[in-house]
């Protein structure tokens, strides 16, 4: 996976950011979610590294990062703290201004980056989310159902830390299989990378402590912010046989909290890149190019 591109080690906002780097052109910073790394790019970055330099990190807590304990207040983990790591990411490597897409948690990221860093976001892309804000105002029980995991990460350490981590390659298939996504969607490569990754327990608690802050610091950051709105074009994909398409009108929601809007949903359940590598990448190639 990722032949051509350069593997990094990067200091960024106080942590090691493990980082691929590939491709020639405008940086374009693509950003995984849970519970995977920066290899679930590896069936569209090829088809982006003609027309810009990507910027693969794996999020710290994740992959080869860097994985600090939490804290009690959980700002080790907040959105506002991984997206401020991922600035000065961009700042290490020379770029002020810089294009993002994330999928799942690395696009709880770019919302926080558009935010937060605003001057510097040229265009974002957010993959099969709606607002973390939006969920949890909004917390129906098909949500409860198919999306357990958020309110289980966030219980206390060591309760879900001991659990997932008993058996944590069971774990990491079933969620990767369990969002209308069978495990034949992922290439062999790119599932031992998931399941090597995860099998370190600080990853577990880092993981855990993602979610903590999503529940706690993560929503009291977002009230603060909800008149804000992201101002830079913002591409919006989805799943079209996944739980957002299913529970919410999700352009609805990011047209609540973004001035300039567009989307599709793309015939998949969460994990976008790797079932449906050619259409997303062709959305992916389409809102970027005419930035």
């Amino acid at each position: 996976m990722f032949e051509g591109f350069s593997r990094h080690q990067i200091t960024a906002n106080g942590v090691e950011v493990a980082v691929w780097m590939g491709g020639d052109g405008a940086p374009l910073l693509l950003l995984h979610g849970y519970p995977q790394t920066h290899a679930m790019w590896h069936r569209v970055a090829p088809g982006l590294a003609d027309r810009f330099t990507l910027v693969c990190p794996d999020l710290r807590g994740y992959g080869d990062s860097e994985k600090p304990v939490g804290d009690a207040q959980h700002l080790t983990y907040s959105k506002r703290t991984m997206a401020a790591d991922m600035a000065a990411l961009m700042t290490a490597l020379g770029y002020e201004t810089f294009a993002v897409a994330g999928h799942d948690r690395g696009a709880r990221v770019t919302h926080r980056l558009c935010l937060d860093h605003a001057d510097r976001v040229t265009r974002a892309a957010v993959l099969d989310i709606v607002p973390t804000h939006t969920m949890f105002t909004r917390f129906q029980s098909a949500i409860a159902m198919s999306y357990y995991h958020w309110t289980f990460l966030a219980q206390p350490t060591p309760l879900p830390e001991r659990l997932i981590g008993s058996d944590p390659d069971f774990y990491l298939d079933w969620k990767l299989g369990a969002w209308g996504t069978g495990l034949d969607a992922f290439a062999p490569e790119a599932l031992a990378e998931y399941r090597r990754a995860f099998r370190d327990p600080a990853c577990i608690h880092a993981t855990c402590e993602d979610y903590r802050a999503a529940a706690t610091i993560d929503l009291v950051h977002d009230e603060a912010d909800l008149t804000a709105r992201v101002r830079c074009p913002l591409l919006v994909l989805w799943g079209g046989r996944g739980v957002m398409e299913k529970t919410y009108d999700v352009l609805e929601t990011w047209r609540e909290k973004a001035t300039d809007v567009t989307g599709q949903t793309v015939d998949a359940g969460h994990f976008l890149a790797e079932e449906r590598p050619a259409e997303t990448l062709a959305a992916l190639r389409g809102f970027f190019l005419n930035g």
